[in-house]
């Protein structure tokens, strides 16, 4: 077991609750489906669409327990067609959800809020089976969306406008926000309950219908969450389809990005995939919100707290089994420390427990499908031939049933090998010697992605470099804290290949609204601006 002080507060906390280290997700999952009232069709299948009613004519595609190499469920996908038909549905649905106050919006949010905070166990469960996080990350992520729930409702209240001052006599000027119309939500396998959250919380209480495709692969994650608002929408005697599920694979999401009626697309995945969503909603004049891929890295000083420095390294990097935007992949280290850093964190990395997310000690759960696995072997294969060496870790772990497990891996490589330029979602931490804060913040930068960084000193001087003009060029930037486990109540999100988009939290919300320059003449005469005459 992982001393204590090595073990982040909230995962300590966790650990506390024990569970039986011979559970099964086969057995178990009947249970967790039952509390959260899913239940198959006669065909032993679970619908893979919601529009204000259950269907799906896709294809039928099994949901696979990471963990384990169980099905936890076979779920009947939606098709092209049922997306038209959904959209169809929100278009007429959109007219009463905007016309509805901005504070009964919020009301609504906040009724989910309850709703979700109540099967927040149960679905915590169903998240670390079917994406493969440890329980308490699980149950984690939907406090998440508990979180941005209570914050929407709050801000349902204060989605404030502006009087701008006219220089015409006579006339009032006003910055007002209105709602943008559908917003469709493409999420990523890593958070299917959170990244929804996120966007599908705010939207909502800014005006607009959300429509979500979750990840291929978590689609019982979805399924779930969307019976949840179901029953509160019906409550409220409100159209289910203002909280539509289209599941499906790329076909789906292709339509979502030309499709015309979708006024907004909210993408969270890889840059790869990012850069074609973003272009093919730009070729209509639509608007993105892109949460791209993450490069990111730590800094650790020779005046940094190195305990402190060494724990938030080994959250950074293993949490989520590497599966996380913001998992730390570069470690640059002073030369002063960087030896001592390297055993110290060694030591901590060989007393991880790696094994099925849901049993009692296990801080890191398996890579979520066998392509992950892949990626992370030909990573281990590229650091060798591009000169660098495996310091800990680097195989595939043995005895552990069909599950996707592999070793927490630390290199020393390069700062400019390829193989570190580009993200592996997969623990594998590239450890580099640096020897001035000046090369280390470069070094930082010289990625094409900008999503989260951190540097660990303690002294002013450097932190305000750091999170100066001339410091990190990501859009979060960390002292003396992991570079992920970002709070709700910031903006998320990067710069560069990262995409730009920002979510959840400070005035992410703008995103989801159209602004409007409203300026109105209440004099009985005509001037103009610039003191122009047209008579």
């Amino acid at each position: 077991m992982l001393p204590s002080k090595y073990i982040p507060t909230a995962i300590k906390a966790s650990l506390q609750k024990p569970l039986s280290a011979s559970y099964s997700s086969k057995t178990g999952i009947s249970s967790i489906l039952s509390q959260l009232d899913l239940q198959p069709n006669s065909s032993n299948e679970f619908q893979g669409v919601y529009n204000g009613k259950w269907t799906g004519n896709g294809e039928l595609v099994d949901s696979v327990s990471p963990a384990t190499g169980e099905t936890l469920g076979r779920v009947r996908f939606g098709s092209v067609s049922d997306l038209q038909e959904t959209l169809a549905l929100m278009d007429s649905a959109k007219k009463i959800w905007r016309e509805l106050p901005a504070p009964k919006r919020g009301e609504i949010v906040r009724q989910m809020r309850e709703a979700l905070a109540s099967k927040i166990e149960p679905l915590g469960k169903l998240v670390s089976l079917e994406m493969g996080k440890i329980l308490v990350e699980g149950i984690g992520e939907v406090q998440e969306y508990v979180d941005i729930a209570d914050y929407a409702t709050g801000l349902s209240r204060m989605l404030n406008g502006q009087v701008i001052p006219s220089e015409r006599p006579g006339h009032v000027m006003m910055e007002v926000w209105n709602p943008i119309g559908i917003v469709g939500v493409i999420s990523a396998f890593n958070f299917p309950v959170a990244v929804y959250g996120w966007n599908s919380a705010l939207s909502l209480i800014c005006g607009n219908p959300v429509l979500w495709k979750p990840a291929p692969s978590t689609p019982l994650s979805a399924i779930a969450v969307t019976k949840i608002l179901q029953q509160v929408l019906e409550k409220n005697n409100l159209p289910g389809s203002i909280c539509s599920l289209v599941t499906g694979g790329a076909d789906v999401g292709a339509e979502m990005s030309n499709n015309k009626a979708i006024d907004l697309v909210s993408f969270t995945g890889s840059t790869k995939i990012g850069r074609e969503v973003g272009l093919a909603v730009q070729k209509r004049f639509g608007k993105s919100l892109l949460e791209l891929g993450g490069n990111n890295a730590i800094i650790v000083e020779d005046d940094a707290d190195i305990d402190l420095a060494v724990r938030s390294v080994l959250f950074a990097a293993v949490g989520t089994a590497g599966q996380r935007c913001t998992t730390a992949r570069r470690l640059f280290l002073h030369e002063k420390i960087h030896d001592d850093f390297i055993a110290r964190l060694c030591n901590a990395y060989n007393q991880i427990k790696v094994g099925n997310p849901l049993e009692d000690g296990v801080l890191c759960g398996p890579l979520h499908t066998k392509h992950s696995v892949d990626a992370f072997l030909d990573g281990i294969e590229k650091v060798k031939q591009q000169g660098g060496k495996i310091i800990r870790g680097g195989k595939l772990i043995p005895g552990l049933g069909n599950g996707n497990y592999v070793e927490p891996t630390i290199t020393s490589i390069s700062h400019n090998a390829p193989v570190v330029q580009n993200e592996i979602f997969a623990p594998i931490l590239h450890t580099i010697k640096y020897e001035t804060l000046d090369q280390a913040i470069e070094w930082n930068n010289a990625v094409g992605q900008g999503l989260s960084s951190s540097l660990f000193t303690t002294n002013p001087t450097k932190i305000f470099k750091w999170t100066g003009s001339s410091g990190s060029d990501c859009g979060i930037v960390n002292v003396n804290i992991p570079t992920n486990g970002a709070e709700i109540g910031g903006a998320f999100g990067g710069e560069k290949e990262t995409g730009g988009g920002r979510e959840s939290g400070s005035d992410s919300w703008k995103q989801y609204m159209r602004r409007q320059t409203c300026t109105i003449n209440y004099s009985g005469s005509l001037p103009l601006a610039q003191g122009i005459k047209f008579e």
